[in-house]
């Protein structure tokens, strides 16, 4: 932990350090999910960010901030990925060697990606407490400047710049909703908020597998060391210090979304705006979706935060959402086992407009007739209400469909 909060003026100061090395991304109105949310929901694309991630804010912010002899001696910095990404990034740019502690476990995209940009990547610790430890020791030996994820008064100025972008471009805001991990955005973002226009609610959400922020503001310190969620790019288990104090005195409310949520919330983002997000990027979107009367008829901004996601995770999101909708269903249907019983079912689901995804035959039941198999089909069709009329369809030509869960 460095230093104190920063003050309104710290934040001006780094958005003026930053300008032209950092992208002053879009900050504007979504017609749809505006449509959708009952709100006038405006989105701050700092996905579009060159690593991503709003992270690069506060990273070079900070480098920036050194002195000579700090720049020469090195950086050090712990982080599983956005906070790497940007620390590494930009400090190659400024010919400032980096080393980055990543915990076990870390994809290894995001080890390479970093490599990439230049880093010297320790990959050490079972945690990112233990690789915390590892990247201050790191420090200390090599006489490192370490470069905190957020509990740092140049990092917290750094973020806080998105909250004067905001404001710039839609200054009758009512509510500006952030993700919360350690606390280092949502700090900046509150203070030069807050300072602009003081009766602006600032709204932070947070995953229910890591209320770590709602937890610091309670007293308590133990998170579940086993909680999984999407959103990892908040799954932080200790809140800073510096920022706990400054959500205390200028954050309005905390919520707190179910993972489902953030999972609508990311495949909203993607077939809606065609953006791609991480879990921690859509956590605002799934604050409105699991909280719509909080923000009915208010002018609201949320920041999609990065879009670092795994490619696996975003395919296994997106397919979800689509059986979640009623969308992809699967039908077993009992048939002869003989040649052309395939043909008139998918002649049949042809007929109605339903597109076969997958297929399968058991002939092995012991339940069945020796002449007879069980087709499993998996079908895409335009809603859950088609999806209806499909099955009753097939039932009238004598099918004996039995729809079941994926």
């Amino acid at each position: 932990m460095i230093g104190t909060a920063p003050s309104i003026d710290d934040i001006r100061a780094a958005a003026e350090r930053i300008a032209g090395a950092v992208m002053r991304t879009p900050c504007v109105a979504s017609e749809t999910l505006s449509r959708l949310t009952g709100c006038m929901l405006y989105l701050k694309f700092e996905n579009l960010q060159f690593t991503a991630s709003f992270k690069e804010r506060g990273a070079l912010n900070k480098l920036l901030s050194l002195w000579p002899k700090e720049r020469a001696a090195g950086v050090c910095a712990m982080s599983a990925g956005n906070h790497a990404q940007g620390v590494a990034y930009h400090a190659r740019r400024l010919g400032i060697a980096a080393t980055i502690v990543m915990p076990k476990g870390t994809p290894a995209t995001k080890i390479s990606r970093t490599r990439d940009f230049g880093a010297t990547v320790i990959v050490e610790g079972s945690n990112l407490a233990e690789a915390m430890g590892v990247a201050e020791r790191q420090s200390q030996l090599f006489g490192l400047t370490f470069v905190h994820p957020f509990d740092d008064h140049d990092i917290i100025a750094g973020q806080g710049t998105l909250g004067l972008e905001i404001l710039d471009a839609v200054p009758d805001l009512d509510v500006i909703i952030v993700p919360i991990g350690g606390g280092g955005l949502i700090s900046g973002i509150a203070i030069a908020a807050k300072a602009i226009k003081p009766g602006i609610a600032i709204v932070g959400v947070q995953s229910r597998a890591y209320p770590s922020m709602v937890k610091a503001l309670n007293g308590e310190k133990c998170l579940n060391p086993d909680a999984v969620t999407i959103a990892e790019g908040i799954a932080v288990k200790t809140a800073g210090e510096i920022t706990r104090d400054v959500v205390r005195a200028l954050v309005d409310e905390i919520l707190l979304v179910d993972e489902e949520s953030i999972e609508r919330g990311v495949a909203l983002l993607l077939s809606v705006e065609k953006t791609v997000v991480e879990g921690a990027g859509a956590v605002g979107l799934a604050a409105i979706l699991e909280y719509p009367g909080q923000f009915a008829g208010l002018r609201v901004a949320t920041l999609l935060t990065g879009g670092n996601i795994d490619l696996r995770v975003l395919s296994s999101v997106a397919m979800r959402e689509l059986v979640r909708n009623g969308q992809l269903l699967r039908l077993d249907v009992p048939i002869s086992d003989q040649p052309g019983a395939l043909s008139l079912l998918a002649t049949a689901l042809a007929d109605e407009g339903a597109n076969i995804v997958d297929v399968a035959h058991d002939r092995l039941s012991l339940s069945l007739n020796a002449k007879r198999a069980v087709l499993e089909a998996v079908i895409e069709v335009e809603d859950r209400a088609h999806g209806e009329a499909v099955v009753a369809a097939l039932r009238a030509r004598g099918f004996d469909v039995t729809p079941r869960p994926l």
